[in-house]
């Protein structure tokens, strides 16, 4: 009893506004055992220790904290409770597609921020924002303000009412005063609708494109790159350092890309694309760049970790630039480093996350080596310094076990993080912004040109290969047929498409179409950096990574494609099931697959088993961890030769489909 107390005393040291580390936490009923278990177990780990504090944190480092004067209104403690409630409905904007207002429920609360929840789409599309966000509207606002609310699936644009969807879903919409009032002192008033100029394209900041103004709310306008679709799209104020009048390309000397299509992208005019297109350009004295921001390196603040956006951790500055910062979350490795505009509403004083009720992540240098090593044997997360909370995934996933899952791992540091496009079917790819890929390069460095090109997270490549465009993108220094641009055939001869008319949104197929196989673990390079992860792993480690790949794989959406790659280290141990492909295992009988399973060390018995129960082939590859361990109740030794006997089997199937997709 008395160490029950003590433990509540140091929880509310931590912070004095909540009782408990997540008590400002509200999620759906279904979701908190879940969260609980993981919560706890690094509560029960953190209880023995003393409590952390800022003061102290600072007192021992020698560092100072960025003072409050450096932050933006949207980024210091608000004045103003989070009033917002699990299930409340509202109209907000859509962050993989800034130029859409679709309806949003409240799915989560921790503090003041709120994980929002697009209607009868997946979780994984789910998003956070802090309470007082300018992308959030209350319900009706679309209407009154002359703007298209997508709602969810089943419902027609023009026949969606409020109130007969809340009836329905027994919902209550989130009461207007809970959204914070437009204040600003930047004016938009000579920016208009169609208006053109030019902006650096944020995910690929040494871009400068050829914009317009798509939309205008309040004091913010929508920057729309000509001819491209409206996931590179943003807003932003007049007083942007990324947008700039007609012509700043050339009186600065930087090379000005023009959208997508143009029939001479190399010789692009103003005068003739405005004239062609009967619009005119955004008055010069309309844009009033602010000043550079006021942070140095080595402050102290308090961040949301964008690979896993329900944290937010100590971390510092590290580098600047007039209007952007270079973020490293402290006791983590450089490569979790990223830059973000000195804006982001992300970035918080020292104390932002005590004043409003939010769990704060204390720098990993307060945990001893075998804190960071524990977690494997603890049946969590392998990937030093994780616990287990959070997926590379999104918030359909309310946490992980293995490295697949694991924001962190080197596996999900060295590739694109994708979501099929919830507007365009299941083979539509499109990529996940801010929130997961790390971006790290500087906005007008020439001499990283080539930094980027090597650079495995670059979306430029990703640009120019997905739009089928053969044109205008490109990178001074870089040599014009660089085999970083790798269009593919089919696609093209998009790039002597036409340009659409201006208001179209034609969404750009090739831009997004990309093989379902882009999501599956194939590449050897994968491979050479598992073994090296199992090579440095202890007996006991990779033990425990086989049992968690067999017991605790119901996180997993794809459980036959989202494994430790160990899987494919414990192969060697079945030399009888090499290259034998999937289609051949289909054909057997069930006397076959039973003589194959007898034919497995040490699973004599289970043979039987596979038998009695009519298993043929087609079966037997549709069989997932959970059926062997579970329903046939298969002990763990025999369960990881059978269940790794049949991703073997898969994987030789994708290997020759790949080799021959490769010579034809």
């Amino acid at each position: 009893m008395m160490q029950g107390e003590d433990r509540k005393k140091r929880k509310q040291s931590l912070n004095p506004r909540a009782s408990e580390e997540y008590s400002l936490r509200e999620r759906p009923k279904e979701d908190t055992t879940k969260m609980k278990n993981k919560v706890s177990a690094s509560s029960a780990g953190n209880s023995k220790k003393r409590p952390w504090s800022w003061d102290q944190y600072l007192e021992e480092e020698k560092a100072i904290a960025a003072p409050q004067k450096v932050f933006t209104e949207n980024q210091s403690v608000p004045h103003t409770k989070n009033g917002f409630k699990v299930g409340m409905r509202l109209e907000g904007i859509d962050p993989l597609h800034p130029s859409m207002f679709c309806l949003l429920s409240v799915a989560e609360v921790i503090g003041y921020r709120l994980r929002l929840h697009i209607d009868s789409y997946s979780e994984c599309y789910d998003f956070w924002v802090n309470a007082d966000s300018l992308d959030i509207r209350p319900a009706g606002w679309c209407e009154s303000t002359g703007h298209k609310l997508h709602p969810p699936k089943g419902y027609k644009i023009n026949e969606f009412n409020w109130e007969k969807y809340l009836e329905a879903c027994n919902a209550q919409a989130a009461p207007k005063n809970l959204f914070k009032s437009q204040n600003s002192t930047t004016s938009t008033s000579k920016f208009q609708v169609g208006m053109k100029l030019e902006a650096v394209d944020r995910k690929n900041p040494c871009l400068v494109c050829v914009a317009t103004v798509a939309d205008i709310v309040d004091n913010r306008f929508l920057v729309h790159f000509d001819n491209w679709d409206d996931t590179y799209d943003y807003w932003c104020d007049a007083s942007s350092p990324h947008i700039h009048p007609v012509g700043w390309c050339q009186d600065h000397g930087r090379p000005l890309t023009a959208p997508q299509g143009h029939p001479n992208p190399e010789h692009f005019v103003w005068e003739e694309y405005l004239e062609d297109n009967s619009a005119s350009a955004v008055p010069s004295e309309a844009f009033c760049m602010r000043a550079p921001h006021g942070f140095q390196v080595n402050m102290k603040l308090e961040a949301v970790d964008r690979r896993n956006p329900m944290l937010i951790r100590v971390a510092t500055i590290v580098d600047t630039e007039d209007y952007r910062v270079k973020v490293h979350f402290d006791g983590w490795h450089s490569k979790f480093d990223f830059w973000v505009d000195s804006d982001w509403p992300d970035l918080h004083p020292m104390g932002w996350c005590g004043r409003t009720g939010h769990p704060l992540e204390p720098p990993l240098t307060q945990a001893g080596p075998s804190d960071l090593k524990s977690s494997v044997t603890q049946g969590v997360c392998p990937t030093p310094g994780c616990r287990g909370v959070g997926h590379i995934k999104g918030a359909k996933y309310t946490g992980h076990h293995s490295a697949f899952g694991c924001p962190y791992s080197d596996i999900n540091m060295k590739k694109e993080v994708v979501l099929p496009d919830r507007l365009g079917g299941e083979k539509q790819i499109a990529f996940v912004p801010v929130h997961f890929v790390q971006k790290t390069k500087r906005l007008f460095a020439e001499d990283e040109a080539m930094d980027e090109v090597q650079d495995g997270e670059s979306h430029m490549e990703n640009r120019a290969e997905l739009s089928g465009y053969d044109g205008a993108p490109r990178l001074r220094g870089r040599p014009q047929g660089h085999a970083m641009v790798k269009l593919k055939e089919e696609t093209s001869s998009q790039g002597q498409k036409a340009l659409s008319p201006l208001g179209k949104r034609g969404r750009l197929p090739s831009r997004l179409a990309q093989s379902t196989k882009y999501l599956r673990i194939k590449d050897e390079e994968e491979e050479i950096e598992l073994n090296s992860m199992i090579a440095e792993r202890n007996v006991d480690s990779l033990q425990q990574a086989l049992h968690q790949s067999v017991f605790l794989s119901a996180m997993s959406a794809h459980p036959g494609r989202d494994l430790p790659l160990c899987w494919e280290q414990h192969c060697k141990l079945l030399p009888g099931v090499a290259g034998v492909q999937a289609s051949r295992v289909a054909d057997w009988t069930v006397e076959e697959v039973a003589d194959f399973i007898h034919s497995l060390p040490g699973c004599e018995e289970q043979a039987k088993q596979f038998r009695e129960e009519q298993i043929d082939g087609k079966a037997f590859l549709l069989l997932t961890q959970r059926d062997i361990v579970k329903i046939m109740s298969v002990k763990l030794g025999p369960a990881l030769k059978i269940y790794n006997s049949i991703l073997m089997f898969k994987h030789a199937e994708d290997n020759q489909s790949a080799n021959s997709d490769a010579n034809t």
